[in-house]
């Protein structure tokens, strides 16, 4: 009988201060806005959040997903994260969009998340984003306890407490998911 899937799952979790070299440059950087999280190294080709949760025993309310979006007014492009929880959508067209003052907000695509970002896609993670981005984290993922995150690259995920992520410089909790 196995066990119930679970934030840990099968990993392997270690100190992330220790082990830097598993995760994005501009996270390992960052690493220190989040002392008490760990890494865990993965298979990069199941870095996808369903895959990820079934070939690790991650539970999929145990995983929060990290979408870049961007909108501008006038001149000025506004970039920011969302977090939800795998199981949620962001309500990004009503709550996100009148949170960050904007009109209109678009997804960022693959290219653009990736260079703007320094990280992979199917691995951004709000730890080592430009400090001028809001961090909107979904109250659910702040409450939620330990959550698995991508770690900037396809092939490692951070696990932390969701409060860690909703103290992070630039972090604005509140209700953005569709439930």
């Amino acid at each position: 009988m196995s066990a119930m899937p679970s934030a840990e799952g099968t990993l392997d979790w270690q100190p992330l201060r220790d082990h830097l070299d598993l995760v994005a440059e501009p996270v390992a950087a960052a690493a220190h806005l989040a002392p008490d999280a760990r890494v865990a190294a993965i298979d990069g080709t199941l870095a996808d959040t369903a895959a990820f949760c079934e070939a690790y025993d991650v539970a999929p309310e145990a995983s929060a997903n990290c979408v870049i979006v961007f909108g501008r007014r006038g001149e000025q492009t506004t970039y920011a994260a969302v977090m939800v929880l795998a199981t949620d959508r962001a309500d990004v067209n009503r709550v996100v969009r009148k949170e960050l003052g904007l009109r209109k907000l678009s997804f960022a695509d693959q290219a653009q998340a990736q260079e703007l970002t320094g990280m992979r896609q199917g691995g951004i993670t709000p730890i080592g984003l430009p400090p001028e981005w809001p961090i909107l984290v979904d109250e659910a993922v702040a409450a939620a306890g330990p959550v698995v995150i991508g770690g900037g690259v396809r092939d490692s995920k951070i696990l932390l407490d969701g409060a860690a992520l909703a103290s992070l410089p630039g972090a604005r909790t509140l209700p953005l998911a569709i439930r």
